[in-house]
């Protein structure tokens, strides 16, 4: 059935190279985008020029109804055998079907049904499609599908496409805030020799020319931070990652990300300007301030409440954070809770996995969890106050993680420390624990400033839009047949 659709297709092709028009010409004309021409319809007089894609077609007789939509909206056409001649209308009739790009000439009239339409006077073919187009309501519902071939859903659903102007607006908005506080935007490289600033398990590539294994970065952060040990006092970063581990609804294994670093900011300041962010980028994309997540209503209006990562800890398992908890006692309560985990977590992967899935699916309005236990920060400096902890927070809201920040740690001897801890981790096999990475540990010998760092990821985007993070990139990865 497919081929014989196809054939019809080819067909048709052949009817317009045989009139002497080409079917993929090079120039096109436009006069108005479709949009401008409705809206200012009353107002345009003569000849303009439309394109667009073929959406509908209604031939009667010796006259079409035609639909074409570009990128910024809908209009109808009326051709005629009257206006543009037996010839060329024939063709059209003949050749012309929905998904094929045209170029139309005439001039705006409104129907009896009162619609603003073009009257036809010439039209020309921009692109003629030789395979079947789904349409937009008995089209492709298969959701592997419309991932896989993304394009085929931009074509059909209009509500795709807003998701991705709407994704604009999400970078433009964290783009104009930093650049507006005087950071620096950089480029840092995507191939690292230790691949470091979070816990996760790398892809690996080989450069030929310099015949070495690199790692794809799974952090923009210790490149960052080298520029504020060279002089630089505010420094942003747009850019991908790329992270060999599970997907779900919030996990993918190649993203884009955010990280900025402000040197002499404290946590409360680097707090205050989060939390202003986060408002800012929520109402730019809904226009308010509430939204729903999984079924909760999520409130961004309000001042944004502080959690203590020890407090609830010990109030969801009764493990005192502050005490020294072994791996035994962390697996126990693991064990009674039917929490999995794997043999191989170390004290503070154990204690993450217990918090996962005991504190955080309780945070549902947006809040400030704070005070993380050390042995889950290996780069945020300690809390003089309590050295069991860091100067740490993330945003959390409907249960989900939207933001890591800390106090960035600038002691090379505490870092050293701590990267030797995740290294035995490492050894123990615990495939994300961070690598040593003596370059930074030597940049930080030479001083760096105190500074507070903040990155995020489009996970929050796809928050906002509440979907699962891979419908809001445009070309995910997706298992092939």
């Amino acid at each position: 059935m497919r081929k014989d659709i196809q054939k019809t297709k080819l067909e048709k092709l052949k009817k317009i190279r045989l009139a002497k028009m080409n079917p993929y010409p090079e120039k096109c004309e436009r006069t108005l985008v479709n949009k401008q021409a409705l809206k200012n319809f009353g107002k345009i007089k003569g000849e303009i020029i439309l394109v667009g894609r073929v959406k509908s077609m209604r031939p009667m007789g010796n006259a079409t109804f035609v639909h074409i939509e570009d990128g910024s909206g809908k209009i109808q056409l009326f051709l005629s055998k009257k206006n543009i001649g037996e010839e060329k209308y024939k063709l059209f009739v003949k050749s012309i079907e929905i998904g094929d790009f045209i170029q139309a000439w005439g001039e705006l009239f409104l129907t009896k049904q009162n619609e603003k339409s073009l009257e036809v006077s010439k039209w020309k073919i921009l692109a003629k499609n030789i395979r079947p187009i789904p349409t937009e309501y008995f089209g492709l519902k298969n959701k592997e599908l419309l991932l896989r071939k993304r394009y085929l859903d931009l074509m059909i659903n209009n509500q795709t496409r807003e998701i991705f102007y709407k994704k604009n607006i999400f970078w433009q908005t964290i783009r104009k805030n930093l650049e507006e506080n005087n950071f620096l935007e950089v480029q840092t490289p995507i191939l690292e020799l230790i691949p470091g600033g979070a816990e996760a398990e790398p892809f690996i590539t080989h450069h030929n020319k310099l015949n070495q294994d690199f790692y794809l970065r799974i952090s923009l952060e210790l490149s960052l931070k080298r520029l504020l040990v060279g002089g630089y006092e505010k420094v942003f970063e747009i850019g991908r990652v790329f992270r060999n581990e599970g997907m779900d609804r919030e996990h993918l294994q190649e993203y884009d990300t955010v990280e900025f670093y402000a040197a002499y900011w404290d946590l409360k300041k680097g707090m205050d300007f989060s939390e202003k962010i986060f408002k800012k980028i929520v109402f730019k994309i809904i226009n308010g301030y509430v939204h729903k997540y999984e079924n909760e209503k999520i409130d961004w209006s309000k001042k944004f409440l502080k959690v203590d990562y020890f407090t609830e800890f010990k109030k969801e398992t009764n493990l005192d954070l502050n005490n020294d908890l072994t791996i035994e006692e962390l697996r126990a309560k693991a064990d009674e809770l039917n929490i999995k985990y794997e043999s191989s977590y170390g004290k503070g992967r154990m204690i993450d996995t217990l918090y996962k899935k005991t504190v955080r699916p309780l945070l549902i309005q947006p809040c400030f969890l704070t005070g993380h236990p050390i042995e889950v920060s290996p780069l945020a400096k300690k809390d003089p106050h309590n050295p069991k902890k860091v100067l740490r927070f993330q945003i959390v809201a409907g249960g989900s993680e939207l933001c890591n920040a800390f106090s960035e740690l600038n002691d090379p001897i505490d870092q050293k420390k701590r990267f030797l801890e995740q290294m035995k981790a490492r050894k123990e096999g615990d495939k994300e624990a961070q690598m040593m990475d003596e370059d930074f540990v030597e940049a930080l010998e030479y001083g760096m400033p105190p500074a507070f760092g903040f990155g995020m990821s489009e996970r929050f985007f796809a928050f906002i839009m509440d979907k699962p993070i891979r419908e809001t990139v445009i070309f995910p990865q997706v298992k092939e047949k």
